[in-house]
C-alpha cells in the first residue's frame, strides 16, 4: 500500500507489474479490486503469474481476493509487514473486501503458495499499529494457548516493535502456530475454526459503527472484553476473567471500554450484518476459561445489550 511501498517495495526485485493501493480499511473495497484488475490486464498478466501481497492485513485481503478471482485464479504469496497480518490475516486463506453493509461480506478462500514474514519489517511499523496487532496475539492465547496468555499476563512478553528481533520472532511464531493448528483442522470454517473469531462479533460492529476510525485490533480488544463480560453474565466463566483480560490489554496499550457515543442498540443492530450469523441468529464465541472457548447462537438480545452497556465508557 501507499505506506509500505516507499519503505519495502524495492526489496521485491524485478516484477512484471506493481500496483499500489491507498492505505486503510476504507479502501478494502470492490472499487479497489476493479482498479487492480484493470492494471493487471493492461500489463498483460497471465495465469502463470504470482501475485505478491506486500503490506498489512488490508493488502493481504485485497490481493488474495484478486488472486482468487483474476483469470479464475492465480498463485499468490503473502509478505505481511504488520504484526496483525503476520499472526492472523496472512494465515488461513481468508480473503475479501468490505461492503457498506459490513466487513468482509464479499470474499473467497484462497490459500497462499507461501507466507514470508520478515520480522525486521515490524521496525518500520507505527507503534499504534503494532499495539493493535497485539490484540490478535492475546486472542490466540485465550483461544487455545494458556502459556502464551500467561506470558503476556506476567509481563514476560510486554514487547513493542523495537524489541529484540529474537523476542519478536518467538512471539510471532507462537501466535502463528495457534492459528495454523486450528486452520489445518478446519480450513473452510465449518466448525472449530469459528473459535478464531473470539471477540469479532462485537469488534466488527464497533469498527463499522466508528466508520473504521477504530482499528481492527482495537475493535478486537474491545470485543474480547465484551465477550468475557457476556460469558460471565451467562455463567460460563469466572467473572474475574474479564478483569484479567483487561489488565493484559491495558498493559499492551489497548482500549478496554467502548466509546460512550456508540449506543448499545446501534452496535447490536450492526452485528446483524456479520457473516457469521446463521439462521438469522448471531453467533458468539464465548469463554469458559483461558484456552477454552465455544461457539453458540443461543444468546438473548437482553444479555448482549447488557454486556455492551457494561463495557462502555462512562
Amino acid at each position: 500500500d501507499s505506506h509500505v511501498g516507499p519503505l519495502h517495495a524495492h526489496r521485491l526485485g524485478d516484477v512484471a507489474c506493481t500496483v499500489t493501493i491507498p492505505a486503510g480499511e476504507q479502501h478494502k473495497t470492490l472499487a479497489t479490486v476493479q482498479t487492480i484488475y484493470d492494471q493487471l490486464l493492461a500489463a498483460g498478466i497471465d495465469r502463470q503469474a504470482t501475485i505478491v501481497a506486500l503490506g498489512g492485513g488490508v493488502v493481504g485481503d485485497v490481493a488474495g481476493f484478486v488472486a482468487a478471482t483474476y483469470l479464475r485464479g492465480v498463485n499468490f504469496v503473502q509478505c505481511p509487514t504488520s504484526l496483525l497480518a503476520m499472526v492472523d490475516a496472512s494465515v488461513g486463506g481468508k480473503t475479501g473486501v468490505d461492503m457498506p453493509q459490513g466487513k468482509n461480506l464479499v470474499g473467497a478462500f484462497k490459500q497462499p503458495t507461501a507466507v514470508l514474514a520478515d520480522i525486521t519489517t515490524l521496525q518500520t511499523l507505527p507503534s499504534e499499529e503494532f499495539t493493535a496487532g497485539m490484540a490478535e496475539v492475546i486472542k490466540h492465547g485465550l483461544i487455545s494457548n494458556p502459556e502464551l496468555f500467561g506470558r503476556l499476563e506476567t509481563g514476560d512478553w510486554r514487547l513493542n516493535n523495537q524489541s529484540p528481533i529474537a523476542n519478536l520472532q518467538s512471539l510471532v511464531s507462537t501466535a502463528i502456530e495457534v492459528k495454523r493448528n486450528v486452520v489445518q483442522e478446519d480450513p473452510f470454517e465449518k466448525g472449530v475454526r469459528a473459535t478464531l473469531n473470539l471477540g469479532h462479533t462485537f469488534g466488527h460492529a464497533i469498527e463499522q459503527v466508528s466508520g473504521y476510525r477504530i482499528r481492527h485490533g482495537e475493535g478486537v480488544a474491545l470485543g474480547l472484553v465484551a465477550a468475557a463480560n457476556l460469558s460471565a453474565r451467562l455463567e460460563h466463566c469466572d467473572p474475574a476473567l474479564q478483569g484479567r483480560i483487561e489488565v493484559v490489554l491495558q498493559a499492551q496499550g489497548l482500549p478496554t471500554r467502548i466509546p460512550a457515543e456508540f449506543t448499545a442498540e446501534t452496535l447490536y443492530q450492526a452485528m446483524f450484518t456479520d457473516k457469521k450469523k446463521a439462521g438469522g441468529k448471531l453467533r458468539f464465541i464465548l469463554l469458559r476459561d483461558v484456552g477454552e472457548v465455544f461457539v453458540t447462537g443461543d444468546v438473548a438480545a437482553q444479555a448482549v445489550l447488557a454486556s455492551l452497556t457494561a463495557v462502555k465508557s462512562i
